[in-house]
């Protein structure tokens, strides 16, 4: 049921969501430059590398020692826009195509922090991660590592479909309130060091 409802929607999206699909290519295109896709890999179910696709948000910025800048000073004035209102997120709906990822799931995070995991935190990798999730509906980046890592264990042993259905529109109310979309002090969210 599951599959066959992200199948569903992520392909009736991408056909109907093509004009503003194109219209977001533009806008990066001339904000930031080629490529328009950020691509990174992620780890899915178990684990598992994949890799997503998101639109840039964030322009190719080095300090003098070389290090990647700071997020704040990469990301971009359109790049906040289209972080605001969930459009970078739109190109993830061929990853749930293609089966990499589901509508509703905890977030599918950096590889580097799968070591950092405990036990009971890696259970969120017992579902394929989502382009929404149960703590993006709780708070979003505004919440702690470990209240998101509750909330995404909280999803894994409660899942059903229409807890699905109920996150989906939440997360249509949260996006047009624009809330939770930073951490306090950060541009998206700090970097997850491992729980205390």
């Amino acid at each position: 049921m599951k599959r066959f409802f992200d199948i569903l929607v992520s392909l009736v999206s991408l056909i109907l969501l093509a004009p503003l699909f194109f219209l977001v290519m533009m806008l990066v295109r001339a904000d930031v430059g080629s490529p328009v896709f950020f691509r990174q890999i992620r780890p899915g179910l178990n684990g598992a590398p994949f890799e997503l696709i998101k639109f840039r948000t964030m322009q190719d910025r080095v300090d003098s020692d070389g290090d990647v800048s700071d997020d704040s000073e990469r990301l971009t004035t359109v790049g906040r826009i289209l972080r605001s209102t969930s459009l970078d997120e739109l190109p993830e709906l061929w990853n749930v195509l293609k089966g990499d990822m589901s509508l509703v799931g905890p977030r599918p995070l950096l590889m580097e922090y799968l070591p950092l995991y405990t036990a009971r935190q890696f259970r969120r990798h017992d579902v394929k991660p989502g382009i929404t999730g149960w703590a993006q509906v709780n708070g979003r980046n505004a919440i702690s590592w470990e209240k998101k890592f509750e909330l995404d264990v909280w999803y894994v042993d409660n899942r059903s479909f229409w807890l699905d259905v109920k996150i989906l529109w939440l997360t249509i109310l949260k996006v047009l309130c624009r809330e939770g979309i930073s951490q306090d002090g950060h541009a998206t969210m700090e970097k997850f060091r491992g729980s205390a």
